[in-house]
Formats: structure tokens, C-alpha cells, sequence
């Protein structure tokens, strides 16, 4: 199968009349500066499809459910009483059934990758199932029914703050043991399917002793290393009281961060932290719409990227998905907080829209084990801009990218091809009306 675009994002630029083809969900050829042959399908604006670096897929059914004052100082911590009450009813039906959707979402989105940081394991009394790889299953269940592409995440999580703190009992559906984690690592790897891949997530170092983070890294040589840290301000003081050092510090001193790690959040980070952590080639993971809506603080991503930094982009809590948004958020963050515009461009790429999706791209992709961009060989997976919206009026090279960006957004969306195969289409998944009623079906129980 062969599709011809009018532009195509190619190695971080515009290129005319391309032509891709694709063959067993990779591409096989890629033509520029070409005539479409007459079975080509043919549309306007070609993007490589985003990698979501951090999702929590079953979130997205508390969506809005948060929002209401209960606490004169309501912050992440009020929040996560709130996520863990709901937690407590999901079946493996209703998390299939409610990861499908957010997974439905983020293809209409732009997100053609997701990294499910995955630590809902247990029953709701906190036994593990027959299967212990059961909730796993059912994000790939997910990931199947709508066709993206999957980075399982399983999360490791045994204590409920620093220094061995027993865990409180809304964690229960989380916790593992060593040996009980390697078993749900290799059954949750035994269920992948296509071209998944698997990592490992040491949740925080709240919940993970450094002996045991030794351990899963002996476990795991390989992959995806994901981890939560410097999220929140008190995060920061309790890994202080405990170890004496910052969390992004003692991961820096004490684990060797180095490629294959993602650090998600790192909302807090002093300046000589932003600098090690940009030395060490790891990549932050920014979630900027979920950071705002918890209240977390914005990261210091000037000074990050300008001392080159890796960064991705994933969607976390599934309040609001889309990849263009997440962009654009992080982009106003640092607007907001220092009184100025265009702060996320550089000198090498001086328009805000390239400069982020071209490092957003490039990061996601490495912190999810997989390569980015339109070549030979890789996957082929695409989005495809409709130009006749009314927000690329007028538009040239230059400012597509921040049109997208800035003004447009998903809605702008028209395809999303997976793997070669039509995932969206007229910016609706093709199978969002069975996914959105077994979604309602499962929220509408829970919430009752």
C-alpha cells in the first residue's frame, strides 16, 4: 500500500510530494519530490505519530470526578485519596474497557505509542489473581482493540514512603515482593503481542528500597527504565529527611541513569540537577497538562533544553489527551512562570512548534525502547493533518507545526495509521462507537 502527501515531516522538516510505502506495517520505500501513482491514497500533511511516555490507562474513567473542594488545602495528596477509592471497584473488564478508550483517544490525538506505567496487579482485597498477570492482559487487551502500539511498564511498589514506611491500605492493590514481581514480569511479558515491548517501573523511591531497585535492575538489564520522582515538594523534603539528598540527586548518584531511563515528572529539580540530569542522556518525562490539573509546579524545561536535555511527553492521568495539547501546555507553563514568549525554541530552530516536536519525538521514542520518524524499515505509523481546517489558513512551513501546536490541536487530526493499518479516520477512531459503550457501561457502574 502506498500513500502520497503533499508535505511530510521527514528528519525534522517539511519535505513536498512524498510518497510512502509500506508493506507488513513498516515502510518499505520512501519517495520525496514525486508524482502520486493512481491507487495512492493521497491527503494534505504527514507527521510521524508521538510516542505517550506515562499513562495510567484506567485514570481516564475518574476524568473530572476531582474537581470538587473537599479539603481547605486540596493538592496531589487529597487527589490520590480520591484515585485510590475509585481503584478499588475496577474489575480486569473495567480496566480493558476504560483503557480502550483513553488508548482510542490518544490515536485521535496523535499518539501512536503509549508507555502504561502499569500497578494496578491485585484484587480489591490485595491478593493477586489466579493469573497474576491479569490486569496486564487487559492492556493489552486495550492496546489490541485499538491498534497502538503498547510499551508495558509493570510497576514495582512496596512501601508507602521513604525509609520502608509500611504501605497504607488503598495501596494494597499494587504491592509485590521481589520474587512475587518477577513472576508478574514474565507472565505480563508472555502476553504481548505484535510489536509491544516490555520495561520495568520502579514506581518512586517513596515506594522502593534501594536494595530493591538494585534487585529489578539485576531483573531488567535491559529496556525501559521508568520511575516517578521530584513530582512533588514533599517528595523532595521526605527524600531529604531520609536519605539527605534530592530524588533526582540520589537516583543520579546512586543508580546509573543513564539512556534507558525516563524520569517522569522531575517537576522539582534544583539547577545543578537540571544540569546532571541533561549530562546523564535520560529522559524527562512531562506530563504538563496532568502536572497542572494536580497542582504539581512546572519544570524547568528553559534551562533543561537549553542545556539539551531529553524530554518526552505523555498524558499521565488521562484528563485531557491530546499530544499537541500536552506541547502546548508546557510551552505556556514556562511562559507563565517567566513572563515571556517563545521560550521553547532555540537558536538552530527558532519556531516553538518544530523545536518541541522535534525533541518530543526524538526523547518519547527512546524512552519507550523504539526508533522515531518516517524511514525505511520502521514502523509505519502517521498522522495525517487535515489542511482545509480552518486553522492552517494561510499556512506555510514555517508555522505549521505551531498552528497545530497553538491552534489547532487534535481536532485538526483527519488519519492515524498504526502500523500501516487506518486506526482514524475524519479524526474518529474507527471503532470508537463499540469503545465508547463499553466504556460507559464500566464507568457508569463504578460511579453509581
Amino acid at each position: 500500500m502506498a500513500y502520497w502527501f503533499q508535505r511530510a515531516w521527514i528528519d525534522n522538516q517539511w519535505q513536498r510530494d512524498v510518497r510512502l510505502t509500506v508493506a507488513e506495517g513498516r515502510f518499505s520505500a520512501l519517495e520525496t519530490g514525486v508524482d502520486a501513482a493512481p491507487d495512492d491514497e493521497r491527503h494534505a500533511a504527514a507527521l510521524p505519530g508521538l510516542c505517550n511516555v506515562h499513562s495510567h490507562g484506567f485514570q481516564r474513567g475518574m476524568a473530572g470526578l476531582s474537581e470538587r473542594r473537599s479539603h481547605p488545602d486540596d493538592n496531589f495528596w487529597s487527589w490520590r485519596e480520591i484515585m485510590y477509592r475509585f481503584l478499588d471497584q475496577l474489575t480486569p473488564d473495567d480496566v480493558a474497557a476504560i483503557t480502550a478508550q483513553a488508548y482510542a483517544e490518544m490515536l485521535e490525538g496523535g499518539f501512536t505509542r503509549v508507555g502504561e506505567f502499569h500497578y494496578l496487579h491485585h484484587d480489591p482485597a490485595g491478593a493477586p489473581y489466579a493469573d497474576p498477570a491479569a490486569m496486564a492482559g487487559a492492556i493489552v487487551e486495550a492496546s489490541a482493540a485499538t491498534g497502538i502500539g503498547l510499551t508495558l511498564l509493570p510497576v514495582f511498589y512496596a512501601h508507602g514512603n521513604f525509609g520502608g514506611a509500611a504501605p497504607s491500605p488503598g495501596q494494597r492493590r499494587f504491592l509485590s515482593d521481589i520474587d512475587g514481581f518477577e513472576q508478574l514480569l514474565d507472565a505480563s511479558r508472555a502476553k504481548l503481542i505484535g510489536d509491544a515491548n516490555i520495561g520495568i517501573a520502579p514506581h518512586s523511591l517513596r515506594a522502593v528500597a534501594p536494595d530493591q531497585l538494585a534487585a529489578l535492575l539485576a531483573m531488567s538489564p535491559s529496556g525501559p527504565v521508568h520511575i516517578h520522582a521530584a513530582e512533588q515538594e514533599k517528595e523532595v523534603a521526605d527524600c531529604v529527611a531520609w536519605s539527605g539528598a534530592r530524588p533526582v540527586a540520589w537516583l543520579l548518584d546512586n543508580v546509573g541513569v543513564d539512556a534507558r531511563w525516563c524520569l517522569i515528572h522531575s517537576t522539582h529539580l534544583d539547577a545543578r540537577e537540571v544540569l546532571r540530569l541533561a549530562a546523564s542522556g535520560a529522559v524527562a518525562g512531562l506530563c504538563p497538562i496532568t502536572e497542572a490539573n494536580l497542582g504539581d509546579g512546572i519544570f524547568p524545561a528553559v534551562d533543561y533544553l537549553t542545556a539539551d536535555g531529553r524530554f518526552g511527553i505523555g498524558t499521565d492521568s488521562n484528563i485531557l489527551i491530546d499530544a499537541a495539547g500536552e506541547l502546548r501546555a508546557l510551552e505556556y507553563s514556562q511562559r507563565l512562570a517567566r513572563r515571556a514568549r517563545a521560550l521553547l525554541a532555540a537558536t538552530r530552530s527558532p519556531f516553538v512548534g518544530a523545536n518541541l516536536h522535534a525533541r518530543a519525538l526524538a526523547g518519547g521514542a527512546q524512552a519507550l525502547g523504539v526508533e522515531a520518524g518516517f524511514a525505511i524499515g520502521q514502523s509505519a505509523d502517521i498522522v495525517s493533518l487535515d489542511l482545509d481546517h480552518p486553522s492552517f489558513a494561510g499556512t506555510d512551513d514555517a508555522t505549521l507545526l505551531d498552528r497545530w501546536i497553538f491552534a489547532g490541536g487534535a481536532g485538526t487530526i483527519d488519519c492515524v495509521w498504526r502500523a500501516g493499518v487506518k486506526r482514524v479516520e475524519g479524526g474518529r477512531h474507527v471503532d470508537r462507537m463499540a469503545i465508547a459503550a463499553a466504556y460507559r457501561k464500566s464507568v457508569a457502574r463504578i460511579v453509581a
